[in-house]
């Protein structure tokens, strides 16, 4: 069955402002400690925290970049579903946070969570589901 209203139109969020910081290789801790509304850094500190074993810590640091995602999706006409491509990189930040939640979630024994959050970035982006669940 298909929605008979459509689809709400694709979100893409504006630059994140430590994208340019994080791409000329500066740590991303250092980024979210000197701008700390980057969704992008605080992702990346959390896959880094995760990665070293650090399951609360990372988790941590996902939920806050998941909390700045749905702060800035909002303010940028998001009604709560809709596309969020990550062909868009400026999206990469959130749906990023929304893949490392999931899996300190998982790693915390919060089952219900993390699947929540891959429902929630399958149904967002599938690309994004493919390139950072598999």
């Amino acid at each position: 069955m298909s929605n008979l209203l459509g689809e709400p139109p694709e979100t893409l969020l504006p630059e994140d402002p430590g994208a340019a910081r994080i791409a000329a290789g500066e740590p991303a801790r250092e980024v979210a400690a000197a701008v700390p509304e980057s969704t992008l850094a605080w992702a990346l500190l959390s896959a880094e925290a995760l990665a070293g074993g650090r399951e609360v810590e990372g988790y941590a640091f996902a939920r806050t970049s998941y909390h700045r995602s749905l702060d800035l999706l909002r303010r940028n006409g998001w009604k709560g579903h809709g596309p969020v491509p990550w062909g868009h990189e400026p999206n990469r930040g959130f749906l990023r946070s929304l893949a490392v939640l999931a899996d300190g979630s998982e790693r915390l024994g919060d089952e219900v969570e993390a699947h929540r959050c891959r429902e929630f970035l399958r149904e967002s982006s599938p690309e994004a589901y493919a390139i950072l669940v598999g």
